[in-house]
């Protein structure tokens, strides 16, 4: 059974390559293997996007790349998670656009998460502040407050 396990050391591998940035084996050949790592990458943006459209919607074209920058090294936790994630990342550095902001300001007083369980909803009152707003989730609904009452 030394080729079995041999061949799922090898899987693991080259999955480990594609998904998480480990190295690629030996004996693969590094254009195919960076072309489909690129292509997950891709892919994984879209998804993120379709949880976060204000995050994906800030960056424009730029959206891929930036994603697939932060994303490299590290393997998927979801599209929910993911975004999520970046978007703890670049608020922390003051790089996140503001319509995200607001998006994550949203996120966040609806839902609890910790950066490693999975996102469960909020049962208690939860407010965020924002440059532009403050939100303010009480009872499940999740409210948008403006100065000027444009909320």
């Amino acid at each position: 059974m030394t080729g079995g396990h041999d061949l799922a050391a090898r899987q693991a591998e080259l999955v480990a390559a594609l998904v998480a940035g480990a190295p690629i084996p030996a004996g693969f050949d590094q254009r195919l293997v960076g072309a489909a790592r690129a292509a997950l990458l891709r892919k994984r943006a879209g998804e993120v996007a379709r949880h976060w459209p204000l995050l994906a919607a800030a960056f424009g074209p730029r959206w891929p790349a930036t994603f697939a920058r932060w994303a490299a090294g590290r393997p998927t936790q979801g599209g929910l998670r993911d975004g999520w994630d970046l978007a703890r990342t670049l608020v922390g550095r003051d790089e996140l656009p503001a319509a995200a902001v607001e998006e994550l300001a949203v996120r966040d007083a609806g839902w609890r998460y910790d950066g490693t369980s999975a996102p469960r909803r909020r049962r208690l009152p939860a407010l965020r502040r924002t440059p532009g707003a403050v939100v303010l989730q009480v009872a499940g609904r999740v409210r948008v407050l403006r100065p000027g009452g444009g909320g």
